[in-house]
């Protein structure tokens, strides 16, 4: 009796579909969020109010594409392709360091961070972030049991990882740096990497992490004024004053949405590095509550995913993933409350900027092929089909 051909179909899990909508709501709540936030800033500069919002909305665009592709396609491409995805971004990060690569090269405050093709820019450094996770992701499955030596486990990493970190640097780039280097400590850790081998690589990094904050001026201002929040300080510790006074004026429900008055040249980058205080003060409390909720069950779903993975590269993948929206996450609403030094990162699908917007749908793309795989069946059955199966 011949047997039917059958392939594989995913039939998307509870987690996978929730994880969708939480997307969708973050994104939805972005695009809001940046119109109220960079009207002003966008009539300033001779555009349309709504300019900011709809660049947005095409990047949420272009975004639901590359996240459709992503849940569709097998995530242990990212484990044949891991060393060329890795390989194009080393070279992008080497392009914005070369002198005679100008052209292409967009400067902005001091830092060359954007690459301009044809009209449309990009941070290959937010790209960085998910490449790194998933070579990291990658190597750690093929070294198994050897991550917990650190000859032959931590120290191949640090040899690849360690100049993609160096040219992230040199745009500069030291939060994006630092959060590269706990993304692949993340998947490490969850590798079964030894937790003393991070303390002496944490030791070894602090005082080149000290040096870069101390040799630059505005770091060093920045820290300074963190540590000494009662100092003459105020120019450099300005934003964090007006974001805590933004999210302050926001009580319970907010000032009404396009009604707060940070955004009028108070609060530098309200629609991006600081979005998140924009959000407080026009949705109040209620409104910063649920988009810490959403990301808290984003990060939930991605753990329980990562939990039930079909193999240990989709686990690893799947924790580098979560951790990378996650953590940014919580370290852009330490530093709008406060708790943390000013630094630029965005909110993931929130903040304006379509480089880590794209990255973070890809990313949770990928998030969802994973969760989808351990629940996929043979046609032959999902159809009821060819295949006799006994009921029981």
């Amino acid at each position: 009796m011949m047997r039917a051909a059958s392939r594989l179909v995913r039939i998307p899990s509870w987690e996978t579909r929730l994880l969708a909508v939480v997307v969708a709501v973050l994104v939805v709540f972005g695009v809001a969020a940046v119109y109220g936030a960079s009207s002003i800033v966008a009539v300033q500069q001779g555009e349309h109010g709504a300019a900011f919002a709809v660049r947005q909305l095409l990047g949420v665009v272009v975004g639901v594409v590359l996240l459709s592709i992503a849940a569709r396609t097998d995530y242990r491409l990212w484990q044949r392709h891991a060393w060329a995805v890795l390989g194009v971004v080393a070279l992008l990060l080497l392009v914005l360091l070369l002198p005679f690569a100008s052209p292409i090269v967009i400067e902005a405050n001091g830092a060359r961070r954007w690459v301009g093709i044809a009209g449309v820019s990009f941070q290959p450094a937010e790209v960085a972030k998910f490449a790194v996770v998933a070579w990291t992701a990658m190597l750690a499955t093929k070294k198994a049991e050897g991550v917990r030596d650190f000859k032959r486990g931590v120290l191949p990493f640090l040899v690849v990882i360690g100049p993609i970190m160096a040219m992230v640097l040199f745009e500069p780039a030291l939060s994006t740096t630092v959060i590269i280097g706990l993304l692949a400590g993340t998947v490490l850790f969850a590798a079964g990497a030894r937790v003393g081998h991070f303390l002496l690589l944490g030791l070894i990094a602090l005082p080149i992490l000290w040096s870069e904050i101390a040799t630059t001026q505005y770091r060093l201002q920045r820290m300074v004024s963190f540590l000494s929040p009662g100092g003459d300080y105020a120019e450099t510790s300005w934003q964090v004053q007006q974001s805590l006074i933004g999210m302050g004026a926001g009580g319970l429900v907010g000032v009404g949405f396009g009604e707060g008055m940070q955004k009028l040249g108070y609060l530098p980058y309200a629609y991006s590095d600081f979005i998140f205080s924009t959000i407080g003060e026009e949705w109040g409390f209620i409104g910063a509550a649920l988009l810490v909720l959403l990301f808290a069950i984003y990060v939930g779903l991605g753990l329980r995913i990562a939990r039930t993975a079909p193999d240990r590269f989709g686990v690893l993948l799947a924790t580098g993933v979560t951790a990378m929206i996650g953590v940014t996450a919580v370290l852009h609403m330490a530093v709008t409350m406060g708790i943390m030094p000013a630094t630029g990162l965005p909110l993931p699908f929130v903040s304006y900027g379509r480089s880590n917007l794209l990255v973070s749908m890809l990313a949770t793309g990928v998030l969802i092929n994973i969760g989808d795989q351990r629940s996929a069946v043979p046609t032959s059955l999902a159809a009821g089909g060819s295949g006799r199966t006994s009921r029981r």
